[in-house]
């Protein structure tokens, strides 16, 4: 084995599942036969997550690839401290210490020259003699070092269990001084408390603890991360067999031994079990009676096809995450008292403010005087069917008669369409009800919204926790009306509210069903139609909206999307591919996944460039330029899952990042963006609530498990004026006929048609 020492020059490859790495590292001392004209020689190997700058002591063996020849095989790592004075200047000035940056760095070696390190280590006041550094940078300077020191303890720990040191740096943020002392007795507690790390990771950490396999704590943790397993699928509870079966594979241990922990999680209130009696049978949703003359049964056997019927496992054992049975019961509670309020706050409105435009369609104007008339009501209805123009002039008639009308959605994008197309105030529901990290929701049902009416758009959308802080700030007699398109994909959150509702008969419900005729021409909409209806969409030469390119395999439909969204689109119809054009796909992985189209997409839109600062993080490279989306809410910063920006602004000396959503900057330490990805496409059931001038989707055999009717109907509905699918009709035939809905674990609807 031989022994290299260096700096690290650049990143060229970095897997951030197993940690395979290619880089290029600066040797120091010694020769050898990989070395380059510049001092660089190749390294790879699985090695932790590291940074340009770092300082490597590295053991392995020199290998002959055919293709790129001489490459340094790393069996050991040690992440080390440069010994010469150009390294430390090397290393102090790669932005790995916060607050220190190249110039700053050649002053403080010009100054102490190897001694520097050893200064900064024992004597940081002498960092007072450079020029220009005054006491604040001096004590920036201390703390990140020792910041620094305490990461570098953790990842020497965490190194062989997989851990990334970005996910390092968040562990010292989250637990501080008692970082190391944590790990090390309660590592389950990792997959608790901090976002990225998971059971499986911690379990690795714990089993080479020694902790048996047996141990309370790893049956108890195993139990939560199947719930939430579950619970990232959209299921509100697990049936008991279900649970201890998936618990049992996970864990590898005895199912005698789950019954115990269920009960002890039980007793601490993490869990709720309970038997779910049998349900009423099955009938369809009452429509609103226009809907009946204008679609008739007919129709509706294309429709009820996205209304929930009751499944089994009704009648036996199910366990719920605590936190998710709070929500259901008190959601259908609350709804249920909603929906028998009278009087109402609109029962003294004059017959004379309800007076609509004569232009309205019947079915319009009856699924205003049924909004206006039931404290809940619901209205549905695919694109073109005039949701917008229905919900004006039900705003009109409600100012008429001095009614306080409110108006949200579930995300920002979906509340900034809503704002547009009425002309009114909207906000994402979490603004609306004065949400606050620490403290909650400022409205509750001890403090309700002083509203008459509240119209909850992309009502798909709720999920059962969002769903249930709404309801309980809703003050009885206030009308709510839930408006959404029922055949679009569920929530991404667990539940499935707007069809539970439906099926449980609450509220009137009202589907547009007539397309107007200044939607008529649009092939976009026609097809979304067809397709919803189980027919395959139609593709005719002299379309102007809609359009299929053919492609059979991933890799040439992945070409295609990058040929069409880079340059045919922008030439053609002269809109940005930044900003006007959104690549879709059904699926991450795979050459025409998320992730790849990524990759493709910024090499294009966004290519390296040396006055482009960028940083590898969390496995993906952030680029000055880059367009990104926020994938977790954080109230803090008041953005959400969904939101999508661009970096406006990248610091690698403070080692921050800011980006752009909506016209507002928003701050990110580098250890804060795996909330970041990469947003030149995006997944379909992100998509949701959003629209774009322009979709472009990949549709291939190759994505077979993910495609459904109601995932190829919501990408489409995407699009306003351009629709561009890139695949074969087999695949798409695939997609329209397969017209089951997930099945969702839930007892919303039961709970709703108790009395």
């Amino acid at each position: 084995m031989d022994t290299l020492a260096g700096s690290v020059e650049r990143i060229t490859y970095y897997n951030p599942e197993n940690g395979y790495s290619v880089l290029r590292l600066r040797i120091e001392g010694g020769k050898f036969p990989g070395i380059d004209r510049e001092g660089l020689a190749t390294i790879v190997g699985n090695l932790p997550e590291i940074s340009a700058g770092e300082f490597l002591r590295l053991n392995g063996a020199w290998i002959n690839h055919p293709k790129h020849g001489l490459q340094f095989q790393v069996e050991t790592c040690e992440q080390a401290l440069p010994a010469t004075t150009e390294g430390i200047r090397r290393y102090l000035g790669s932005g790995l210490v916060h607050g220190v940056g190249k110039r700053l760095a050649e002053r403080i070696v010009g100054q102490f020259g190897v001694r520097t390190l050893e200064v900064i280590e024992n004597k940081p006041e002498q960092l007072l003699q450079v020029p220009d550094i005054g006491q604040k940078r001096v004590e920036m300077i201390t703390r990140a070092w020792e910041e620094q020191k305490q990461v570098k303890e953790i990842m020497l720990f965490l190194h062989s269990y997989g851990i990334s040191t970005s996910l390092a740096v968040k562990i010292y943020k989250q637990y501080n001084e008692q970082a190391l002392n944590i790990v090390r007795t309660d590592p389950y507690r990792l997959a608790r408390d901090i976002y990225g790390v998971g059971f499986k990771t911690a379990d690795r950490i714990a089993q080479a603890l020694g902790l048996p396999a047996d141990h309370p704590s790893r049956i108890e943790a195993g139990i939560i991360f199947s719930l939430n397993e579950m619970t990232d699928d959209g299921h509100v509870f697990t049936p008991l067999p279900e649970l201890v079966e998936k618990a049992t594979e996970l864990l590898g241990t005895d199912e005698a031994l789950l019954s115990p922990a269920i009960y002890r999680l039980a007793e601490d209130g993490r869990v709720k079990q309970e038997v779910l009696p049998s349900t009423t049978p099955f009938t369809p949703p009452s429509f609103s009676q226009n809907w009946e003359k204008e679609g008739g049964r007919g129709e509706d056997e294309g429709n009820s096809k996205s209304i929930k019927e009751p499944t089994p496992p009704y009648g036996s054992p199910v366990i719920y995450l605590a936190s998710l049975y709070h929500c259901e019961t008190g959601l259908g509670n609350k709804i249920r008292q909603l929906a028998m309020a009278m009087p109402t706050r609109l029962s003294d409105m004059p017959p004379s403010f309800i007076t609509l435009d004569p232009s309205l369609s019947e079915e319009q104007r009856g699924a205003i005087r049924t909004t206006l008339s039931q404290p809940v009501s619901i209205l549905t209805g695919g694109p073109g069917t005039g949701k917008t123009t229905c919900l004006k002039a039900l705003i009109a008639a409600l100012e008429l008669g001095h009614k306080r009308v409110a108006l949200a959605s579930p995300t920002g994008r979906a509340a900034r369409r809503l704002s547009e197309a009425t002309e009114r105030s909207a906000s994402t529901i979490h603004r609306m009800l004065g949400f606050k990290p620490g403290q909650g929701f400022k409205h509750n049902d001890e403090n309700p919204l002083n509203v008459d009416f509240l119209v909850v758009d992309e009502a798909s959308m709720l999920d059962v926790q969002l769903a249930y802080h709404l309801a309980q700030a809703i003050r009885p007699g206030t009308h709510l009306l839930l408006v959404g398109d029922v055949d679009q994909l569920p929530a991404v959150g667990a539940g499935d509210v707007l069809r539970d509702m439906i099926a449980s008969g609450i509220a009137p419900v009202t589907r547009l069903n007539v397309i107007f005729r200044q939607s008529a021409g649009s092939h976009i909409i026609t097809n979304a139609h067809r397709i919803n209806q189980g027919q395959l969409p139609i593709f005719l030469e002299d379309s102007r909206d809609f359009f299929l390119f053919p492609a059979e395999k991933p890799e040439d439909a992945a070409q295609w999307v990058q040929e069409v969204v880079c340059e045919r689109i922008p030439k053609k119809f002269g809109l940005d591919p930044l900003r006007q054009v959104q690549a879709l796909a059904p699926m991450y992985r795979g050459a025409a996944g998320v992730d790849a189209l990524n990759k493709r997409l910024q090499d294009t839109l966004n290519p390296a460039s040396p006055r482009k600062p960028e940083k590898a993080l969390f496995g993906q490279v952030f680029r000055l330029g880059d367009k990104v989306m926020q994938i977790q809410n954080n109230y803090d910063k008041d953005v959400y899952n969904g939101d999508i920006g661009f970096l406006v602004d990248m610091d690698t000396v403070e080692q921050k990042i800011w980006a752009e959503f909506y016209g507002r900057k928003v701050e990110y330490e580098w250890s804060e963006t795996d909330q970041l990805t990469l947003a030149y496409a995006v997944s379909v059931h992100k998509s949701q609530g959003s629209e774009f001038p322009a979709i472009v989707l990949p549709i291939i055999t190759a994505h077979y498990m993910m495609l459904q009717r109601n995932l190829l109907y919501t990408a489409i509905t995407r699009a306003k004026q351009l629709c561009v699918l890139i695949g074969n009709k087999r695949a798409i035939a695939i997609a329209v006929h397969n017209d089951k809905v997930m099945h969702r674990n839930t007892a919303l609807d039961m709970r709703l048609r108790e009395r």
